[in-house]
């Protein structure tokens, strides 16, 4: 009962979470946003959203702007790649967010690399 209770907890935040991604990140005006649910399928996350920034500025600001709305919801983050800001990598408690710039997206195919065990939603 209680590590059913726990998993219920973690779940909803995990939306929470998801939901605060996305909506600044269409707030900020990212392309292609796809989220990949990874529940059920391995222990790193249970969302996975991939992104499109149209530069490094874009994504850099698209990375501030996700991570302000989470801190100022209360939930903790934290992220790589912001130096060069090609791709930015947000880790958000079961959410974890790319960043990326349209080539660097595309040379690393994470959507075609998860689509064979994952539920993909294109959002944008």
């Amino acid at each position: 009962m209680v590590k059913t209770a726990k998993k219920a907890v973690q779940s909803e935040e995990s939306e929470r979470i998801l939901d605060i991604a996305i909506k600044a990140l269409d707030e900020g005006k990212a392309e292609n946003i796809v989220v990949i649910d990874l529940q059920g399928k391995t222990s790193i996350a249970s969302y996975m959203v991939v992104a499109s920034g149209t530069s490094q500025r874009h994504v850099a600001a698209l990375t501030e702007q996700v991570q302000l709305k989470l801190k100022s919801a209360g939930f903790k983050s934290s992220s790589e790649g912001e130096e060069k800001a090609d791709w930015v990598l947000i880790d958000a408690f079961d959410v974890i967010i790319h960043i990326f710039k349209p080539e660097v997206r595309e040379f690393y195919s994470l959507e075609k690399m998860w689509s064979s065990v994952a539920e993909i939603r294109k959002l944008s």
